[in-house]
């Protein structure tokens, strides 16, 4: 199967869906809220009078916040915090389980987003906590909003994004390394592309991203490879339409950065 069909598993085009309504002030310091999204299913960039943990039970989430973006595989999410503009697409279907959270002091959460490991017992509590209506047990929902709020300053962070530049060329070179993250061309063969210098390119590609080009390149690779894996492809398949000469490469990078091999990484997950 070629390159190109794999990659438009990835929505070349997304069908915006409306923000949910906001009501202000939050009824409960920790509010949760389903929605089932398609494949291709995206809100539109947006801001919330609150925090927002980004999560999902079942498939793959992309967030896109500033000039980063996220994948967020199962096991995964994304902490917002309040005024953060972000818009949240789905790669494949989706049961989309997020959390609203008051800003307080107390909450020791960062200033910035950053992605959180989720704990079996967090997703748990996530999952009750969408379930259980307040006004039939207050005291209940009272300690679940408080187990929740002591579990997250408990999960790992990372900040492993792919940073995303400004500049209008930039993002073209970007979206298509992107889409065709198999493409091996380098810098100089972009710059006659896209009509500048190889060496003002690859200036200008480090100072927006703050990576160059083979550490952002080995980067994305990273995130297609998670986001395929969650989508049950095969190691070997991903190898290839990655771009790398076999799979023992492709599984030596994947271990070098997350510190399991894909297959562990699969099993970690469903296990």
């Amino acid at each position: 199967m070629s390159i190109s069909r794999h990659a438009s598993a990835t929505p070349a085009t997304w069908r915006e869906v409306p923000v949910p309504e906001q009501h202000l002030p939050l009824p409960w310091p920790v509010v949760a809220r389903s929605q089932e999204l398609a494949a291709g299913e995206r809100f539109p960039p947006h801001v919330h009078a609150w925090n927002q943990l980004v999560f999902a039970t079942e498939g793959v989430l992309q967030v896109t916040v500033a000039h980063a973006r996220h994948v967020i595989s199962p096991q995964q999410a994304l902490w917002v915090p309040t005024g953060t503009v972000h818009h949240t697409g789905a790669l494949g279907p989706a049961a989309f389980r997020n959390l609203y959270l008051a800003d307080d002091a107390a909450l020791g959460m960062p200033s910035q987003c950053v992605v959180l490991e989720v704990s079996p017992l967090l997703r748990e509590l996530i999952v009750e906590l969408g379930q259980v209506r307040p006004k039939d047990d207050a005291a209940y929902y009272a300690q679940l909003c408080a187990l929740v709020t002591a579990q997250l300053r408990r999960q790992p962070q990372h900040t492993r994004h792919l940073p995303w530049p400004q500049d209008a060329r930039l993002q073209r070179w970007c979206q298509a390394l992107y889409d065709q993250p198999a493409d091996a061309r380098g810098v100089d063969a972009w710059a006659r592309q896209l009509g500048a210098s190889s060496r003002t390119l690859a200036r200008q590609f480090e100072r927006e991203t703050g990576m160059n080009l083979r550490a952002w390149r080995t980067r994305l690779r990273l995130l297609r490879a998670i986001e395929w894996l969650a989508q049950g492809r095969s190691p070997t398949l991903i190898a290839h339409e990655l771009g790398y000469a076999s799979a023992s490469a492709f599984n030596y990078m994947f271990r070098v950065e997350t510190g399991m091999s894909p297959l562990q990484w699969r099993k970690s997950r469903a296990a």
